[in-house]
């Protein structure tokens, strides 16, 4: 685990409820992709669901950290793409699981009119910095 500094409200910035606007560290950079709800074996996980949908993310998000040997401590970037705001809050939720409110990364939110496939509602890419 790398040590990072998170400065959630810089000065003259209006501070976040969901997010830390500075996130900084040294170590090695790791970047992972969007991920989607698909289990390993490509399948759709909860078809209409943001909640399932937002915890398969996490999950994806997880194993692929792991595979960098890196964890959500080492994260400090995620951007969320959703199909509507009003998933946001699954969003969150599937996040919290994984990342508690005094270690949470920079973060954008982005709805799009659609991801790679249309019964995907949630995709989130994530960037780590992890100690040499």
């Amino acid at each position: 685990m790398s040590e990072l500094m998170r400065i959630p409200a810089p000065d003259g910035v209006a501070a976040a409820d969901q997010y830390s606007h500075v996130v900084l560290g040294t170590g090695r950079f790791v970047a992972i992709a969007g991920q989607l709800a698909l289990d390993e074996r490509r399948g759709l996980v909860g078809e209409g669901d943001p909640v399932a949908q937002a915890r398969q993310v996490f999950e994806n998000l997880r194993r692929c950290l792991a595979a960098a040997g890196a964890t959500f401590d080492d994260v400090v970037k995620l951007t969320y793409f959703v199909t509507d705001m009003a998933h946001m809050p699954a969003v969150r939720a599937a996040r919290a699981e994984h990342i508690p409110d005094d270690r949470l990364p920079a973060a954008s939110a982005v709805q799009v009119t659609a991801l790679v496939r249309p019964e995907f509602l949630i995709e989130v890419e994530a960037f780590a910095v992890v100690a040499p």
